[in-house]
């Protein structure tokens, strides 16, 4: 009977601390602060969805947003992307270690004057790629919409960088990568910083 009470015990204890909030994350927002880290999904997408949404109902002062993400799904980038866009709050971009491929569209949101760098951080831009199997029509149909997407983010790379649309295109046609002076050059990061202060 005893060993049954612990096993309960545990287990209500485990479930307590499943459905308390989590403190850091409860900081973070009372700081109006949001990190997207690691890897661009649909799970992700959500959750910075409702943080900007709960951070605009809250005020409209500035959300910060950490970015250091090797990319992943399109889609899901392009909600982050939108959402930042949609929000009432300036948004500041600051990028930390790489950020790549859906990454890019993510920080990109930001305007110009609002994306910062720290020093050590990498950035890459490419043309999507697709993994699509099947027969042969459902391929060339996949094949379409990858061309689509891939002019969809030459323009959206174009828009917010100032380099001509064609440059774009030829540069996406491999991984090309940069580090943070030569993304400033880009026009991709508008300043590289040192210090919380410079924000």
């Amino acid at each position: 009977m005893e060993i049954i009470k612990k096993v309960i015990n545990k287990e209500d204890s485990k479930e307590a601390s499943a459905n308390k909030p989590d403190i850091y994350q409860e900081k973070m927002l009372n700081s109006r602060t949001i990190i997207i880290s690691g890897e661009i999904n649909q799970e992700l997408a959500a959750k910075v969805s409702m943080q900007l949404l709960i951070l605009q109902e809250i005020s409209d002062e500035p959300i910060k947003i950490f970015i250091n993400s090797q990319g992943g799904h399109v889609e899901s980038g392009d909600t982050i992307h939108d959402m930042i866009k949609f929000v009432k709050p300036k948004v500041i971009m600051i990028g930390t270690g790489w950020v790549a491929s859906a990454g890019i569209t993510i920080y990109l949101a930001a305007d110009k004057e609002n994306r910062y760098s720290l020093p050590n951080t990498r950035y890459m831009i490419h043309q999507p790629s697709g993994g699509a199997r099947g027969q042969s029509t459902d391929l060339a149909i996949e094949a379409e919409e990858i061309m689509k997407i891939k002019d969809r983010v030459a323009r959206l790379i174009s828009d917010a960088t100032g380099k001509p649309l064609e440059e774009v295109n030829e540069n996406i046609n491999r991984n090309y990568w940069m580090n943070a002076n030569e993304a400033v050059d880009y026009g991709i990061v508008n300043k590289i910083i040192t210090k919380y202060e410079e924000l």
